[in-house]
């Protein structure tokens, strides 16, 4: 299937709080047909899904070779944790995806902040999903309410800087986890899809971009390498010739049958193409058994570093493990040094 992409461009409208979504919206999300059109319509309407939320007590400018952490955290069950982790590391930005604010099964809390507390940073978050159920029958297990209070699901990035410049680019819009179109779950609809957070972020040799995002898993390479063109092309416009680092989960591998293989992936050669280098990238594979993906069929290779004009150093794999050897989430994370090439 031919996919559109959105025309709109990043959206910068930033908020201290989120506008929840309204009675009457959830009304309407169970109601509509689960077609790509209406699921636009529902999100065009929707302000949460077109803000940033900003917090966090981030104040001193980086150091001129900043490390650089890209995480996905399953939902974030244990925010303390994870800070602890990253801090142990030396990590001066994270860059976070699958980050829940206000879902039963992570007791309604605010992920992000939590974590941004705990390691005295600032922070910038985006809303990916809007999810009307409680999650997989596992997630079930963690839930302490029968409802979500707020029901968010987004990606985040975390500085021990002020984030100076911030925006916030959707990379599609038409409903891979509502429309039938695309095998999405008709008992948990969710509003809304892959995206990306961009930040300016002063370090003491310059500014710097930095980027979280999460690509889409539901699709093949075809859509995510569009995906990532539309994410390259948002950032000339956003930091035209500023050095840039891309940290996230980019889903390298998924639905490419029989083995997985991330080398399928066009947006790797892609990328590179516009001078951007993948080579901080640590190796070895970054997905793990977890408490909510207890037995993966396979592991994967989807966690990514992309960066341009910089160089690196020190890129490592870091277990995703507490002291006690507790998984904290399904992908290991990975860190590196950038400094200005």
């Amino acid at each position: 299937m031919t996919i559109a992409l959105p025309t709109y461009g990043p959206v910068t409208q930033s908020v201290p709080e989120l506008t929840p979504v309204t009675e009457v919206q959830k009304a309407a999300i169970l109601k509509a047909p689960r077609t790509s059109t209406a699921h636009q319509d529902l999100l065009a309407a929707m302000p949460c899904m077109h803000q940033i939320q900003m917090g966090g007590t981030g104040a001193a400018a980086l150091p001129a070779a900043p490390r650089i952490l890209a995480w996905n955290l399953e939902r974030c069950l244990f925010p303390q944790a994870s800070a602890d982790l990253a801090q142990a590391h030396g990590a001066d930005v994270l860059l976070l995806s699958e980050m829940d604010l206000g879902m039963a099964r992570t007791g309604q809390r605010n992920t992000t902040a939590e974590m941004a507390q705990a390691l005295g940073m600032s922070y910038a978050y985006g809303i990916e999903f809007f999810e009307m159920g409680l999650g997989s029958p596992t997630e079930l297990e963690f839930c302490t309410d029968k409802t979500n209070s707020l029901g968010w699901h987004g990606n985040a990035i975390l500085s021990k800087s002020p984030l100076t410049l911030v925006a916030m680019l959707r990379l599609d819009d038409h409903g891979h986890w509502f429309a039938s179109d695309f095998g999405a779950d008709p008992m948990q609809p969710r509003i809304g899809g892959r995206m990306a957070l961009l930040a300016e972020v002063p370090t003491e040799a310059g500014p710097i971009c930095v980027v979280s995002t999460h690509l889409e898993s539901n699709s093949g390479p075809a859509h995510r390498a569009a995906q990532m063109a539309r994410l390259r092309a948002a950032i000339d416009s956003f930091a035209p010739n500023m050095p840039v680092v891309i940290g996230g989960d980019l889903n390298t591998g998924n639905h490419c049958p029989p083995d997985f293989d991330w080398q399928q992936e066009s947006l790797f050669h892609e990328t590179e193409n516009l001078g951007y280098s993948w080579q901080a990238t640590p190796a070895g594979m970054t997905t793990r058994p977890s408490l909510i993906t207890r037995f993966p069929d396979r592991t994967m290779k989807l966690d990514w570093f992309a960066h341009r004009g910089l160089s690196h150093a020190n890129s490592a794999l870091i277990p995703a493990l507490d002291p006690k050897g507790q998984p904290l989430s399904d992908h290991d994370a990975i860190i590196a040094q950038f400094c200005r090439a």
